[in-house]
């Protein structure tokens, strides 16, 4: 990263480069006095300090991301880290045995909704018949 570039407009640029300039856009308006102090530390400690470090590439970054997020049962933001994998070069071959990896750590009812989510995140995308 460029010493000019604060950890902040790095993680807003890999952001967007995960989600798409529409996602980050719709998170801009949704920005407020009492919620920018979350969106900022998602993007400068998050995206802008983790997401952009080295040691391992952002198609394992999202692989980690998916099977967390199944194991904790927070579908909203397994449903954007499903879609960042895919952007990330994961197949929805991958995502299927992720997600059935989870099933027997985390649990078949984590699992089965996780399955669910990305199956619905998946056809929309189109990488689903």
């Amino acid at each position: 990263m460029a010493d000019n570039v604060t950890d902040k407009e790095n993680g807003r640029r890999i952001l967007s480069e995960l989600m798409g300039a529409d996602y980050v856009a719709a998170k801009e308006k949704k920005r407020n006095s009492f919620n920018e102090v979350i969106q900022d530390y998602s993007e400068e400690v998050c995206f802008g300090r983790i997401w952009s470090r080295e040691g391992i590439d952002r198609k394992q970054r999202s692989i980690i991301n998916v099977a967390m997020l199944t194991a904790l049962n927070r579908p909203a933001q397994l449903a954007h880290h499903i879609e960042g994998a895919m952007t990330n070069g994961a197949t929805v071959a991958e995502i299927q045995e992720i997600l059935l990896q989870t099933a027997v750590y985390c649990g078949l009812p984590a699992a089965g909704e996780a399955f669910r989510i990305a199956e619905e995140v998946l056809r929309e995308g189109g990488h689903l018949d």
